[in-house]
């Protein structure tokens, strides 16, 4: 679905989200790991293996990979169970954000109009 207007705030494009079933059994299964992985860091942080040297790199490999599935998770979410969705922005342009005026966006020259200024100099009742 695309709208004709590009007014400010206007959906551009949305495409509804797919919603496959394998991406949610993926998602199921990733928890499941998740919770177990959670289930294993804390487990070690009760029984004090943080204090060993061998226990602290176990421990550091489960919260890594805790964040990795977490990752995963929440990019096939993101992927497969959100719409896409582009919304129309306003874009300033730069001469905006100075507080300037649209015919002094250009700045001026640095000879001017010298042409007709030697015009008038010459014939000042010369008319444009």
């Amino acid at each position: 679905m695309s709208s004709k207007g590009s007014n400010y705030g206007d959906i551009h494009r949305y495409e509804p989200a797919r919603e496959s079933t394998a991406a949610m059994i993926a998602i199921v299964l990733l928890t499941i790991i998740e919770v177990v992985l959670v289930a294993l860091f804390t487990w070690g942080l009760v029984t004090g293996l943080g204090t060993d040297p061998v226990g602290n790199m176990y421990l550091g490999f489960l919260l890594a990979a805790i964040f990795i599935d977490l990752s995963f998770v929440l990019m096939l979410y993101r992927k497969e169970f959100l719409p896409d969705v582009m919304i129309v922005k306003k874009r300033r342009r730069k001469w905006e954000d100075l507080y300037i005026r649209e015919e002094q966006a250009d700045g001026t020259s640095l000879f001017g109009d010298t042409v007709e200024q030697f015009k008038k100099a010459v014939y000042p009742y010369k008319e444009k």
